[in-house]
């Protein structure tokens, strides 16, 4: 099965890839690996998800807004390699968190992210991760994603 057709049984619909923000480009490919900058976390309807979790965002808005990173980290993914078929696997997330000082299941909400990649990539979805809890996060989102991925010829 395609990923393509993967995404519409789990009916999951790809944004347009967001546009970086700054002085960088959204995705690099060397040496078989898709290097993908860190993608903040944008509701369906196109707007931030913002908060901090343990003040102002429980844990289960979080895991939500690590889901929404990971379904734009797939569509710079798409945007970068002209199809999803080209990932070999999902090597590595990294997971920053906006978290109030005392909020430590950064681990948890990063999962919204993993467990997407496992779903849409199979085995091949599993990777290795880090879930960091930060002070703030660009244009105040609640979470950003980063990834690192093999890809087929």
């Amino acid at each position: 099965m395609s990923i393509d057709n993967r995404l519409a049984e789990l009916g999951i619909t790809l944004p347009q890839a967001a546009a970086p923000v700054a002085s960088y480009v959204p995705a690099v490919e060397s040496g078989g690996m898709l290097h993908i900058s860190g993608q903040i976390s944008f509701a369906e309807d196109g707007s931030l998800i913002k908060g901090r979790l343990g003040e102002d965002m429980e844990l289960e808005a979080g895991q939500q807004a690590a889901r929404r990173c990971g379904v734009m980290l797939l569509a710079q993914m798409k945007a970068a390699l002209g199809s999803l078929d080209r990932v070999e696997r999902v090597v590595k997330l990294g997971a920053f968190v906006n978290s109030a000082p005392s909020f430590t299941d950064q681990p948890k909400v990063a999962n919204g992210a993993s467990e997407l990649m496992q779903e849409v990539f199979g085995e091949a979805g599993r990777h290795a991760r880090s879930a960091v809890g930060v002070a703030v996060l660009p244009l105040g989102v609640a979470v950003e994603v980063d990834a690192i991925v093999a890809v087929k010829p």
